[in-house]
């Protein structure tokens, strides 16, 4: 007898009728892989709101060290979507005065007009309940975001959503409160945060972002700018994760950018595409010596690789390869000599062990 032609759609068919209804066990939903793909088939897929940096769906982040213009490239995402739906730019840096003075000009007057679908608030301090802060501020932002039926939103910044960003469980919880509002709404959401001091001859990472480690693990996409060495007027952006689009710009191919005001209007404007290696500043032979020096000096006084990278700035694997060629060198205890294990009891001199 001939054996029957498998047919994978009737096949899948049988298996989604049979499994009509997703089981739920706590706070688990739960559907087979085939049913889950069909439920999601129909959907459509999320879209670009700003270029490959930021999509639908996504609560992503942008940070950059201090007067880079990151508060100024923020609010020129938010045009660029409010063209298209209506933006909530939530602007907790600048005063009213102050954001009306960037995009005025001070000799002709012309104050810049932006999209009718562009919303700005900032927190009234005298409205500020400090009591579960972190709480009502979402709380605030989620009901302004439904009065205004904006599905997108920009918070400048961080700080002033966590307290407590340094603190791996408190940035945990936070972020899971953040993305319960993109899954609960559907919304997008692009979070501004900073950088903490860090050496301009050093790629942009993800350590780089300032506060705990799972912050960064916790996003969907992040991008971040670059001050450039070559020119004190240029920025580079480059893309550190992405989970909707390409990866197209790493660190051989970043965005450059001048920032200028039109009109009025204080913008970043795109200059062209470069390897972020041209705009990274050249360590001198001092330099080196020097960093050496401070590496030697902190690891004889038993620091490990992993708090030396708060001290000075730099990644782990840079500061491990010259602990590395310190200790072959006999300048410096081994780690057996310290009796301790570096990253909290991993070696991990080359890169970083909480990639995802």
């Amino acid at each position: 007898m001939p054996s029957r032609k498998f047919d994978p759609k009737a096949a899948i068919e049988k298996e989604l009728k049979d499994t009509s209804a997703a089981e739920s066990v706590g706070m688990l939903t739960i559907k087979t892989a085939n049913r889950a793909v069909n439920d999601s088939i129909t959907r459509p897929d999320p879209k670009e709101l700003f270029m490959e940096f930021w999509y639908e769906g996504e609560v992503s982040c942008l940070f950059s060290d201090s007067n880079l213009g990151k508060s100024i490239f923020a609010v020129q995402i938010a045009e660029h979507i409010a063209r298209m739906q209506p933006v909530l730019y939530v602007d907790c840096e600048l005063s009213e005065k102050q954001f009306q003075l960037r995009y005025t000009d001070t000799e002709t007057q012309h104050r810049h007009i932006f999209p009718p679908k562009l919303f700005r608030a900032e927190i009234d301090p005298m409205r500020m309940d400090m009591n579960n802060y972190e709480e009502n501020i979402l709380r605030d932002i989620e009901a302004t975001m439904l009065f205004l039926h904006c599905r997108c939103a920009i918070i400048d910044n961080l700080g002033y959503l966590c307290n407590s960003t340094d603190k791996g469980v408190d940035a945990g919880a936070f972020m899971i409160r953040l993305t319960q509002l993109k899954k609960k709404h559907e919304w997008s959401i692009l979070v501004i945060a900073h950088t903490p001091k860090r050496s301009l001859a050093s790629h942009l990472e993800q350590n780089d972002l300032a506060g705990s480690k799972r912050l960064f693990n916790y996003f969907d996409s992040v991008f971040a700018i670059g001050r450039s060495c070559k020119d004190r007027k240029l920025r580079y952006v480059k893309q550190l994760k992405v989970r909707a689009g390409a990866f197209r710009y790493d660190a051989d191919n970043v965005l450059i950018y001048e920032i200028v005001k039109t009109e009025g209007f204080t913008h970043l404007e795109l200059k062209g595409y470069s390897t972020e290696a041209e705009h990274l500043k050249e360590p001198t032979e001092r330099d080196n010596k020097a960093l050496r020096e401070q590496i030697a000096a902190l690891r004889t006084r038993g620091y490990s690789i992993r708090a030396m990278e708060g001290i000075l700035g730099i990644s782990k694997s840079a500061i491990g390869r010259i602990v590395r060629k310190l200790e072959d060198e006999k300048l410096v205890p081994s780690r057996d000599d310290l009796g301790q294990a570096d990253d909290l009891g991993q070696d991990n001199y080359e890169g970083d062990e909480d990639d995802d």
